[in-house]
């Protein structure tokens, strides 16, 4: 879902900006620089461990500079995510490739979801020609899989509520982490997109078009398995029964007007019906779980509410 509406609704002071880095001298001072213009004074960048002294041009430009634990960007956004103690975080990229004059947007509408993805529509000539395709497929498996409108999940910007990132069950390690965030919140239909401007980068790239994006696309399909595994099945039935059927029907045809039979062709169609048919059990069976975990989770919120809206009370001992 791509909202354009533009209505500041949370302040800067609620803001927290994000920008893990590894190694990013040309770009981050600049980035800083920007953000201290557009007034977000609360810049918090996560080094992993620059070598390059991005960590002290971070830190003469007045920003918070922690050190993060773990490794690669999930590692930083753990760190980050600790660290925050302002009730929103926008994460993005150091490198000078994402435009702050485009936060706005995505604070308009912060308070309605736990993420808001600033989709790259502005500028996405600076991007290579094979980046560009990769991130089209990638973008068009990840919908197909968790059915939802979302053009740019790859985007390194974009705002989250920091409560809901506590929540988050990070398994990923690199440049999959963008991913795994949208394939949780996409699950629970809290995350929207805004679209932002992007700039050519700053620095050297890291990112290997061919490696990282086949990394990211084996991650999306371990992720619609964790998080919406009844599109994931059902796809899989679809696949396996329409041929499945197909085969049968020919292996038939060739039985009742030719006197001719395949059992080559029967020990196929059965095969394939043997995996639609598990598929379905495991889809089934994904149903059930989730209307279990939806009953919890109100039930659990519920209990929450009650606790917070009750007067409490001091007990004394009686003597």
């Amino acid at each position: 879902m791509l909202l354009w509406v533009v209505r500041e609704i949370i302040s800067k002071d609620d803001l927290t900006i994000v920008l893990p880095i590894l190694n990013e001298k040309e770009g981050v001072g600049k980035v800083i620089e920007e953000l201290n213009g557009y007034g977000y004074k609360k810049i918090l960048v996560v080094d992993g461990y620059s070598s390059d002294g991005s960590r002290e041009i971070a830190a003469r430009n007045g920003a918070r500079v922690v050190e993060q634990v773990g490794k690669g960007k999930t590692g930083a956004l753990l760190t980050a995510v600790k660290a925050v103690k302002t009730p929103y975080m926008l994460v993005m990229d150091g490198d000078f490739t994402y435009d702050p004059s485009c936060i706005k947007r995505m604070m308009a509408h912060a308070s309605s979801y736990d993420e808001i993805i600033g989709a790259r529509t502005d500028g996405r000539a600076h991007i290579p020609m094979v980046n560009r395709v990769g991130n089209h497929l990638l973008n068009w498996f990840f919908r197909a899989l968790f059915a939802v409108r979302l053009s740019d999940v790859c985007s390194g910007m974009y705002l989250l509520r920091t409560k809901a990132a506590r929540r988050l069950d990070f398994t990923t390690g690199g440049f999959d982490v963008e991913v795994e965030i949208a394939s949780q919140f996409a699950s629970e239909g809290r995350v929207a997109e805004v679209p932002v401007n992007y700039r050519p980068r700053l620095g050297v790239k890291k990112l290997s078009s061919f490696r990282h994006g086949l990394r990211i696309g084996t991650s999306i399909v371990r992720l619609a398995n964790a998080y919406n595994p009844v599109l994931l099945y059902s796809g899989i039935i679809a696949v396996a029964i329409i041929p499945s059927v197909a085969i049968l029907a020919w292996a038939i045809y060739e039985r009742l007007f030719w006197n001719v039979l395949r059992t080559d062709y029967v020990l196929l169609a059965f095969m394939l019906f043997l995996i639609a048919a598990q598929a379905l059990s495991v889809a089934t069976t994904s149903i059930l779980i989730q209307r279990v975990e939806r009953r919890l989770r109100a039930t659990l919120s519920g209990e929450t509410r009650r606790e917070l809206s009750e007067p409490r009370t001091r007990r004394h001992p009686t003597p």
